[in-house]
């Protein structure tokens, strides 16, 4: 009843002020058996079993100066709420609220709760994986015409109003940002330009005149070219300033893929990653030389068991990642796609003879049962060596596994095409 009353009221303001209104929704249910996931498994340890789900409710308007946007979400773990609820936990809340200013065809300013999604996500990206996701509160300054666009974004981030003081104490959340990125598009290759200014704020538990954000800057580009039957990209980043335990920042990463399209429905996909890290597994002399990709969905990268940069693996010895995959189409409705890592440490591990830390296979079927709905489901198996025991501090040598099943269900409830 509550989205029928909020799609007719969407629709009616539509209809009065001559604009276009569109309302989804999303149902997302994922069933995991955890063996091995982020870490290696300990033994006498039972494997995680549990199914998950992310509900979302989008309204979108437009009209000739203004975008708007609304997606309220509720996130859960089946049985986390009892049946006789009188009120769930707290899974429910604002994903994102912005309105878009259009001043001009070229120019307009994004302001509120927003996802800020850039290149192939590796320093800001959406998160779409995790049920939650992430998202800012931020203003962004958007330029585009033709085939040159750049935004140049911001972001303030404070506990709550106050009459004193300038301190943010939440956890995992900047203090302030601000960056810049520019994008170029010629015919086959694109070129994109990213400077971020990252504060962390820090708090020093004994003297309170310490407190302090401290300012690293990341500075790098993002390019992508295809051809006939081959495609590829690179990124280079690098990384100065200061991290949140006031040492010399000094660090980097470079990428490359490339892929090749055998016949219509059959590429093969190639490519390594270096992200810098620091000897011993730890910042030394003053001197970080760990590469943190801040705010990318780090989830798509460097094997999707989740054992690097996802909530780990941060200021630490960094990581190589060489790869190669395959995505193979099955039909008009399903794919199926493959991919093999093979990880070591960037720097050297403290106790392990060898940086060779594992072998990872990651395998994911796709189906498009409608237009609406898909069905995915994967399995990863991580080979691990005598590093990776190292780097997690465990040696119980038992095996590692992943596997999942989603169902993503996103309906089109109203949509009205009303010109402008």
């Amino acid at each position: 009843m509550r989205i029928k009353i909020f799609s007719f009221l969407f629709l009616s303001i539509a209809l009065i002020v001559n604009a276009q209104v569109k309302v989804d929704a999303e149902l997302r249910p994922r069933f995991e058996f955890r063996h091995g996931f982020q870490s290696l498994f300990p033994d006498n340890a039972d494997p995680s079993a549990f199914i998950s789900q992310r509900t979302r409710l989008n309204a979108g308007y437009k009209n000739d100066y203004l975008n708007f946007y609304l997606s309220v979400q509720d996130i859960r773990v089946w049985g986390d709420v009892p049946q006789l609820n009188r009120a769930d936990r707290n899974g429910f809340g604002v994903h994102q609220a912005w309105g878009e200013l259009l001043f001009s065809p070229e120019f307009s300013v994004k302001l509120g709760r927003q996802v800020l999604n850039y290149d192939d996500q590796r320093i800001f990206g959406g998160v779409a994986w995790a049920q939650q996701a992430r998202s800012h509160d931020a203003a962004v300054l958007k330029y585009k015409k033709d085939d040159f666009g750049f935004h140049l974004g911001a972001a303030f981030n404070q506990d709550g109003e106050a009459n004193l003081n300038n301190l943010l104490t939440t956890a995992n959340t900047y203090k302030s940002i601000q960056y810049g990125w520019f994008h170029q598009d010629w015919e086959g290759v694109s070129a994109s330009f990213l400077f971020l200014n990252n504060g962390l704020q820090f708090i020093d538990a004994f003297d309170a005149d310490n407190h302090e954000t401290r300012f690293s800057q990341t500075i790098g580009t993002h390019l992508k070219g295809s051809e006939e039957k081959l495609g590829w990209f690179a990124n280079l980043y690098y990384q100065f300033g200061k991290d949140i335990g006031d040492n010399d920042l000094s660090a980097y990463l470079l990428a490359l893929e490339g892929s090749y399209k055998i016949e219509p429905k059959w590429s093969l996909i190639f490519g390594g990653e270096l992200i810098s890290g620091n000897d011993n597994g730890a910042p030394s002399n003053g001197e970080n030389k760990a590469f943190t990709p801040f705010y990318g969905t780090n989830h798509k990268f460097n094997g999707l068991m989740d054992y690097f940069y996802v909530g780990n693996h941060a200021g630490n010895v960094g990581l190589l990642d060489v790869y190669v995959g395959s995505v193979i189409g099955l039909g008009e409705k399903t794919s199926l796609s493959g991919r093999i890592h093979n990880f070591s440490a960037a720097a050297d591990l403290a106790t392990a003879d060898s940086k060779q830390l594992g072998v990872e296979a990651d395998f994911v079927l796709n189906y498009n049962f409608k237009k609406d709905v898909n069905i995915k489901a994967g399995y990863s198996h991580l080979f691990a060596s005598e590093g990776m025991e190292f780097l997690k501090n465990n040696f119980d040598d038992n095996t590692n596994y992943w596997g999942w099943v989603m169902i993503t269900i996103k309906p089109t409830l109203f949509q009205t095409n009303l010109d402008l």
